[in-house]
């Protein structure tokens, strides 16, 4: 038995909407929606805050979601994935305000606020999360110096907000809430915590990926031209939950790296490790789909190829990519690699430059010419993953003989030969849409049209998306600078 379902994918970029039939040995993917996802800049009397425009991103998902539809007129139902940790205050039922952006600067309090109660080592070992100062609970507290709390009375991380809009149904989906600071190692709330800080309770219960939500509302289905059959279930609503569900992997042997904007590092585990080395190497423990952990820490990732490219656009030196990427293959490797982690790249602007006086004032040669900054900056992101893969597999134990690379980064062959020639293993690139695919097997089988656990899936997509092998060279790897 096949049939359709549809999967919404939100990144902190774009968005997109694909529609997928599956069946056993069977998994047909396309896009049928595609749109932007800017922060909005609003004036807060002091200052411009970063939003994001969650009105405009349901009115194209209700668009997509009709347009694959239209396409399949049985279409058996949808589920949604988004970034993660950002989310939406209510008031008997309605939006406050728009969502706070993750890049906001508001949330700097909000760190000094909760560490001021509860330090940072027992916070890692109440929710094994890495250190962002952008994380669920720091924008929490930020939101109760403000006094924006005050009038709410409950909240929605975004996949879940946009499937209250469509569906009226408010849960909280368990891979998402994982990452909010406030879902203790067991797998639920930990009231201690929330009620130490002083925060309302305002998230609805936790449930699992494959949770029914219900048919579309008659008026959102009329409003869309959507079928009022056809119905939403949660998925692994955080994205690299879903990409990591996606990756074919055998995870006792392998590490992952999800690249996109951002690069997410690890290996699977079957339960949390929240020890006080992990915490020093800055690795999170998330929830991935059917109980596993998703022990990994964030490198930051293409940003910084697509930050350059657009200096170059603006500055008229006409770059393309894909030009560059490949002049880069033949060109010389850096002096050394730049640290990538550096919160100097952190924000938009003259990338490039940034990294120019990042070797210069360090005395090291600096990369000249579009070409050999590609090639540094593609060659310090793969050491820095083979590092991050490294320190997984000495901090859980994992002996790691392959590494699988998903999302837009696998199109990048450069990256993943230099991947495989930093790590020493070979390194498998595929499937380059994991994300969608996570939330498709998901949904696929909660309508019955695939069965077993998470591996299962995995052999599915492995079979219907075989990964592409960069084997390491057989010199001498390179240290990192």
């Amino acid at each position: 038995m096949s049939g359709a379902v549809a999967a919404v994918d939100l990144g902190a970029t774009s968005g997109r909407v694909m529609l997928a039939r599956v069946g056993p040995g069977r998994i047909e993917m396309r896009q049928v929606a595609r749109f932007g996802n800017d922060p909005l800049p609003l004036w807060h009397g002091e200052r411009a805050a970063l939003h994001w425009d969650l009105p405009g991103l349901y009115r194209e998902v209700g668009r997509g979601l009709a347009a694959a539809a239209r396409l399949e007129p049985g279409l058996l139902g949808a589920g949604i994935d988004s970034w993660a940790v950002d989310y939406g205050l209510l008031h008997r039922g309605a939006l406050m305000n728009l969502p706070y952006h993750y890049r906001d600067t508001r949330t700097a309090a909000g760190v000094e606020a909760v560490h001021a109660v509860v330090d940072r080592g027992e916070l890692y070992r109440r929710n094994g999360l890495q250190f962002l100062p952008f994380t669920t609970v720091y924008q929490l507290a930020a939101d109760k110096l403000a006094g924006t709390l005050d009038a709410a009375d409950a909240a929605l991380l975004v996949p879940d907000l946009l499937g209250y809009w469509l569906t009226g149904t408010r849960v909280t989906e368990r891979t998402n809430a994982s990452t909010t600071g406030l879902l203790g190692l067991d797998g639920a709330w930990d009231i201690e915590l929330r009620t130490r800080l002083g925060l309302p309770a305002l998230f609805p219960d936790v449930v699992d990926p494959g949770t029914p939500l219900g048919p579309v509302l008659p008026t959102v289905a009329a409003a869309f031209g959507l079928d009022p059959g056809c119905t939403l279930s949660t998925v692994a609503s955080h994205d690299t939950a879903s990409a990591v569900a996606a990756v074919p992997m055998a995870p006792e042997a392998a590490a992952y790296v999800s690249c996109g904007t951002w690069g997410l590092v690890g290996v699977e585990l079957a339960a949390p490790l929240v020890g006080a080395a992990g915490r020093a190497a800055n690795f999170t423990n998330e929830r991935g789909l059917d109980g596993r952990t998703r022990y990994l820490r964030n490198v930051m990732g293409l940003w910084l190829l697509s930050e350059s490219i657009r200096h170059w656009q603006r500055t008229g030196t006409g770059a393309d990519l894909a030009r560059l990427l490949t002049a880069a293959a033949q060109a010389p490797a850096p002096a050394a690699t730049f640290d990538v982690d550096d919160p100097v790249f952190g924000t938009p602007g003259d990338m490039p430059g940034r990294i120019a006086e990042w070797y210069a004032a360090r005395g090291i040669e600096v990369p000249v010419g579009p070409v050999a900054m590609v090639r540094a900056i593609v060659e310090s992101l793969a050491a820095a993953f083979a590092t991050g893969v490294r320190t997984a597999a000495e901090l859980t134990g994992t002996p790691v003989r392959t590494i699988h690379l998903v999302g837009g980064g696998a199109r990048n062959t450069l990256l993943c030969a230099l991947l495989a020639e930093h790590a020493g293993v070979p390194v498998l690139a595929g499937p380059v849409e994991a994300t969608s695919l996570g939330n498709i097997l998901v949904q696929a089988r909660t309508h019955g049209l695939l069965h077993g656990d998470v591996d299962a899936l995995r052999a599915e997509v492995a079979a219907a998306f075989p990964p592409r092998r960069h084997p390491p060279r057989t010199e001498s790897v390179r240290k990192a600078g």
